[in-house]
């Protein structure tokens, strides 16, 4: 081709075009799908927790504690564990939608498994493969949204997706217990499988960017076009999350780089050979790198691995004080288990709005801004907690240290999009699997941590609400420190420096 030719490329007849192949393949409903899946997951994992107990106990199982301690760390393990396959294939084959579906068969057959399971190894195993498929979620469910939306609004569309992480644990608990009491110990787990079949259909409809340039339609360009028509919009100049350049109808920034084989070249001319225009999906031709070399550069980037290192910290105040937080409550206030999950109801519902809020000031601020001041305004409400004078300071002190830690999610996740676009081969399914790791790691040790903690110390609660305050203390000096191509050190280095 020499550029010259003036005519729009068209599917061959031999095929036909999707049916709502625009809002299947829309920013708004893959953001969706994802935030329902992330839902979906959080509200399977809470509402089987406060039931296997029982189950055990019916079985004629003894030390239950122990063996329901062990049955959290077989789901942490199988997402650890399933990360890195799961990863490195979704960017080999260059493939979102086959694994996504996948893993919400696995978690179908994980929840029946588990439901019908008349040997404690059989529970375990079934615990290992819902962690195989709640990696899917977060591998390639937010790869799928970072290769679909504009990277300038990746902050917001992550935190509306992340919303879904606090709404399926306001779900689970109550709906968990309403349906044991009539049901026995099947209800929740068939609530929780019609749930998971509803995402599933979901997930059908989706349909790949790649898939949808093949058919003149860009989705990244549609949501990009009626940003530009909001005027009160700000432009983001602290991000460090490049703009992409401007896209037509004919050629999309992945087209571009699948022409190129290079990110960000453009190529003059459109596409029109029938060998370019048919229904097959548009494939970026990025370099391949081996597992190990993903490896590397990851580790050699002082940015990846201060998101990886605060996500680690992350997964362990957020799972630390679980195992004691019931403990505390009844041996203070005399609470009983139903009473305590109010509590927990009561101090998740604010987060549901901190990941939304938190991405679309990350779009307009920075990842670095926003996670420092969530870390920082985390801090008193930690001190709060140790306070026992009365249930209501607790609650309140609970729900908004919830509220500002689970704010960090949303920018760090937009950090690994901006780190991605400087690592030569490294995809969204790469760096995201290694968030998957870390949270893993993390949601792994906090539980130990903070059980043994409140078992072992005679302040043991005080103990827990110290570390959480020393980690994010920690957490802020990293992102101060290492995020963003100019990190806020240096900002603020330069601004003292001038007269």
């Amino acid at each position: 081709m020499d550029g010259t030719h003036s005519k729009r490329c068209f599917p061959v007849n031999q095929s036909r075009k999707p049916w709502g192949l625009k809002w299947r393949s829309s920013a708004a409903f893959v953001t969706f799908v994802v935030g329902l899946g992330v839902t979906t997951d959080l509200l399977v994992y809470s509402l089987i927790v406060p039931v296997i107990p029982f189950q055990l106990e019916h079985l004629g199982y003894q030390g239950v504690s122990g063996l329901v301690g062990w049955l959290l760390f077989a789901y942490s393990a199988g997402l650890v564990i399933s990360t890195p396959p799961i990863a490195f294939l979704s960017e080999r084959y260059n493939n979102r939608r086959i694994p996504f579906l996948l893993g919400q068969i696995a978690l179908i057959g994980a929840q029946i498994m588990l439901m019908e399971a008349p040997t404690y190894w059989m529970m375990a195993l079934a615990r290992i493969i819902q962690g195989i498929s709640s990696s899917v979620v977060w591998v390639v469910g937010l790869a799928l949204i970072c290769d679909t939306v504009p990277e300038r609004t990746i902050g917001r569309q992550l935190g509306l997706a992340l919303s879904g992480m606090p709404l399926g644990l306001i779900i689970g608990y109550p709906v968990s217990g309403a349906l044991y009491e009539p049901f026995g110990f099947r209800g929740p787990f068939i609530f929780g499988v019609i749930v998971t079949s509803l995402d599933f259909l979901c997930r059908l409809l989706v349909i790949e960017r790649k898939e949808a340039l093949a058919w003149d339609v860009d989705p990244a360009a549609q949501l990009s076009s009626r940003e530009e028509k909001r005027p009160e919009r700000a432009t983001n100049t602290t991000s460090n999350i490049p703009l992409p350049p401007p896209a037509d109808s004919n050629t999309s920034d992945q087209a571009r780089e699948a022409i190129s084989g290079r990110p960000g070249s453009v190529r003059s001319e459109p596409l029109q050979d029938a060998a370019d225009c048919g229904p097959s999906p548009v494939a970026a031709i990025t370099p391949r790198i081996s597992l190990w070399s993903v490896v590397v550069k990851l580790l050699t980037s002082s940015r990846a691995v201060a998101v990886f290192v605060n996500v680690l910290l992350y997964g362990v105040m957020y799972t630390s004080a679980e195992p004691a937080i019931p403990l505390h409550l009844q041996s203070v206030w005399g609470l009983d288990s139903a009473k305590v999950g109010l509590v927990y109801v009561a101090a998740v519902i604010p987060t549901v709005f901190s990941s939304a809020l938190a991405g679309w000031w990350t779009d307009r601020k920075g990842t670095a801004v926003i996670s420092v001041v969530c870390l920082i305004l985390s801090l008193p409400w930690w001190g709060l907690l140790i306070l026992q004078r009365s249930l209501a300071l607790f609650v309140v002190a609970f729900a908004l240290q919830s509220f500002f830690i689970s704010g960090t999610v949303a920018p760090f996740t937009a950090e690994l999009a901006a780190v991605t676009k400087a690592l030569e081969g490294v995809g969204y399914a790469h760096v995201y699997g290694a968030f998957n790791i870390a949270f893993g790691l993390g949601s792994a040790l906090g539980p130990i941590i903070g059980g043994q903690l409140y078992d072992h110390l005679l302040q043991g609660w005080m103990a827990i609400c110290l570390l959480g305050i020393g980690l994010s203390v920690l957490a802020t000096f990293l992102v101060f420190c290492l995020f963003g191509d100019e990190p806020l050190h240096s900002v603020v280095r330069h601004r003292v420096r001038l007269p």
